[in-house]
């Protein structure tokens, strides 16, 4: 049969939680826009699009992907290449690919890749996991990439793919000899580190990205006031919308889109709109949203027929999570200024795009869960 699967396992909860999200971004995005209709338009077209593709996906069985697990890297790091070379740049990032009329972002469709090409690998050597040799493998395997979207520069998606990855890993089984080690050696290697880029010393790590952490977390001596003043403008923005919010299309002039108080509102700071907007109860809402997704895809990886397929589910839960969670604490002055979108909901079709197909593999993974014993 084209489609021998048991759909009565067809995880319908996570299209309602990614439909909700969907909505609120759109609300959200036509808010912070003035009610542009042009980006409205055109946020509605990529959601429904990512509907079509995902559900599409999802019919797809998920061990095919091993066949062309080689293509599906060597087309990742050639689209990432391609970016380093002849790439669009904006405010000293190149990140975008024009594509006739289309500009996309690789490095969105490049975690994706990654999540399907590290959990083939990691599948296959199981037995060898706790080797060095393996272990080394793995990071040469995601190192390319990841040393390219470093370059664009993009040290955000760098660090959420890196974190991705880790978390497979981990749940492949890795040593806690191995993670004891790391943090033992790698925490004071960053201290230095940072330091070091402090004063301009580091080649791969630029000055700015140096401040920005410095400016958040050790600001008290004023010297990073400035780099602090859009996190500030949006953690004022959430608090003033107190319980429930400004409401939607509110024309206050005090507001962080009437005033311009905040730059890429629309997708970095999408947050500051909502906790405005819609109050904490809002906030409560996505945030619980972003929890069932996560916990749905962490409750399909636990029934899952094959490591390969709860890997793939965990990498694509760590990836929903540290990425909303950044940026809901970039939002909120937890962690540094990034520029991270929130998923789902932030202005990008790429994004959205690739979060969808990731969400796509899941649901077929659901579908043909392992029999309960």
């Amino acid at each position: 049969m084209l489609f021998d699967y048991d759909f009565r396992n067809y995880n319908f909860r996570l299209l309602l939680y990614m439909a909700a999200l969907s909505l609120i971004g759109i609300l959200a995005i036509s808010s912070a826009s003035g009610a542009d209709s042009s980006r409205m338009i055109k946020q509605i077209g990529g959601v429904v699009l990512a509907f079509v593709i995902c559900i599409a996906v999802s019919m797809l069985d998920y061990h095919r992907y091993e066949q062309f697990a080689a293509a599906i890297y060597v087309v990742c790091s050639l689209m990432l290449g391609a970016v380093l070379i002849m790439g669009i740049s904006t405010k000293g990032a190149t990140r975008w690919l024009k594509i006739g009329p289309i500009q996309i972002q690789p490095s969105e469709f490049v975690k994706i890749g990654l999540i399907l090409v590290i959990a083939i690998y990691l599948s296959r050597n199981i037995d060898t996991l706790n080797q060095p040799r393996t272990l080394a493998r793995t990071a040469g395997i995601a190192g390319i990439p990841l040393a390219m979207v470093f370059l664009q520069p993009n040290l955000s998606t760098t660090i959420v793919i890196s974190v991705m990855i880790l978390c497979m890993i981990f749940a492949a089984g890795l040593s806690y000899r191995w993670i004891g080690g790391t943090l033992l050696v790698g925490l004071p290697a960053f201290g230095i580190l940072l330091w070091a880029a402090l004063q301009d010393m580091v080649p791969f790590l630029k000055q700015y990205q140096a401040q920005r952490i410095m400016a958040r977390f050790f600001n008290t001596s004023g010297d990073y006031t400035d780099l602090n003043r859009q996190q500030n403008n949006s953690i004022m923005a959430i608090g003033s919308g107190r319980l429930t919010g400004k409401g939607l299309f509110n024309e206050a002039l005090g507001s962080v889109k009437n005033g311009n108080f905040l730059s890429e509102e629309q997708t970095d700071f999408i947050f500051a709109i909502i906790g405005e907007e819609m109050g904490f109860a809002g906030c409560v809402v996505i945030i619980s949203l972003y929890l069932l997704l996560v916990f749905e895809c962490l409750f399909i990886a636990s029934r899952a027929r094959d490591l390969e397929g709860k890997l793939i589910c965990t990498g694509v839960a760590s990836l929903l999570a540290f990425q909303s969670f950044a940026n809901i604490a970039v939002a909120t002055g937890i962690f540094p200024n990034t520029g991270l979108p929130l998923p789902f909901i932030s202005s990008g079709i790429s994004s959205l795009l690739s979060t969808f197909v990731g969400m796509g593999i899941v649901l077929n993974i659901g579908m043909q869960r392992a029999s309960a014993a």
